[in-house]
């Protein structure tokens, strides 16, 4: 009678052990464990991130993190943490969070516009993907790369197309400059190729004059036409004589830093610098910012007319007047002048 007794104590034991370790199953494993009111949250790991820097971002997120750490330690991803983008929906799971982030690595969506230089770019780009702007302007500026594939410090920029791009937010510097160079292969299709030779232009000159049609007018109506003032002086030798390129020149020396030019006057026509397009002839080195995809597509189908000049139009702020004679453009830059004049605007 006594042994009997012993044996229920045991088998009761084992069943209380039993029932206390599958709760503890239920409760690690399939038990909802997310405390967030939103139907979705995201997390971010960098390569590298451990796991307590994983933890730190889930524990605000979840309403047991030690049951999270037991099944994570269960399943080894304590030592086998990913980078990456990671979503966690309302309603999961220990279980479903460690399959997700173990394994679900997000894309995300990263666009950029008009950046005026690499290092604005890098900027913008590190505040979408993990990579910093130290890093993103080593590779976009790395030597090899660019002599690898026919850039120089002064045509890099032109590069990167304004877009908006599909990428993994844990890429690395060298992983986005590598990509943006196979989306600028694909943008320059055989057809935008072939209208290049046409202008007997190469690439990396359609994308410096596309950027100063994209700086002269924002207007994608008007910007064909602008381009073909420029292909027009470009056909017969004359210089492009093109403001935005003197502000460039400008803004590249002590005098002009940390300042605003709204007024192109004859002292930046004396800067002599080869982006100076008053004093030198034909396309400056490179842009002078990145260009619109608008841009460079108005140079590659740009009008054909026999305007060879254009002055902002005073009664129109943001289109132009184009002239086939300089003293007909002369009449037309004197009107705008008296404007700037009338607003107070000298330099």
């Amino acid at each position: 009678m006594y042994i009997k007794k012993i044996l229920l104590g045991i088998v009761l034991v084992g069943l209380i052990v039993a029932a206390y370790f599958a709760n503890f199953v239920y409760s690690a494993m399939f038990k909802p464990n997310t405390k967030f009111n939103n139907t979705e949250a995201y997390i971010y790991i960098s390569k590298t991130d451990d796991y307590e820097d994983v933890r730190l971002q889930l524990e605000p997120l979840l309403k047991d993190i030690e049951s999270f750490d037991a099944l994570a330690n269960r399943k080894k991803y304590v030592s086998n943490v990913k980078s990456g983008r990671y979503l966690i929906k309302k309603g999961m799971t220990n279980n479903d969070i460690i399959n997700s982030i173990r394994i679900n690595n997000l894309p995300i969506k990263l666009s950029f516009n008009n950046q005026e230089s690499l290092s604005k770019l890098a900027e913008r780009i590190s505040q979408q993907i993990d990579a910093d702007s130290l890093s993103l302007i080593k590779a976009m500026t790395n030597s090899d790369f660019l002599k690898e594939h026919k850039f120089t410090k002064q045509t890099a920029l032109g590069m990167y197309i304004p877009n908006s791009y599909q990428m993994y937010w844990d890429s690395s510097a060298d992983v986005f400059v590598n990509k943006m160079y196979d989306e600028y292969n694909s943008f320059w299709s055989k057809g935008r190729l072939a209208k290049a030779k046409e202008l007997n232009l190469t690439t990396n000159e359609v994308m410096a004059l596309a950027s100063i049609v994209h700086e002269e007018s924002k207007q994608a109506s008007e910007q064909p036409r602008i381009a073909g003032v420029y292909v027009n002086r470009l056909k017969i030798g004359m210089p492009l004589q093109a403001d935005p390129t003197l502000k460039f020149a400008a803004y590249q020396l002590p005098k002009y830093q940390n300042t605003v030019i709204k007024r192109v006057l004859n002292e930046h026509k004396t800067i002599d610098s080869p982006y100076n397009t008053y004093m030198y002839k034909g396309l400056p080195p490179g842009p002078i910012a990145m260009p619109d995809i608008t841009a460079i597509d108005a140079v590659l189908n740009y009008e054909h007319h026999k305007y060879y000049y254009f002055a902002a139009d005073a009664k129109n702020i943001g289109f132009h007047k184009f002239a086939k004679t300089l003293s007909q453009h002369n009449a037309n830059a004197r009107e705008y002048h008296r404007y700037l004049s009338s607003q107070g605007i000298n330099r």
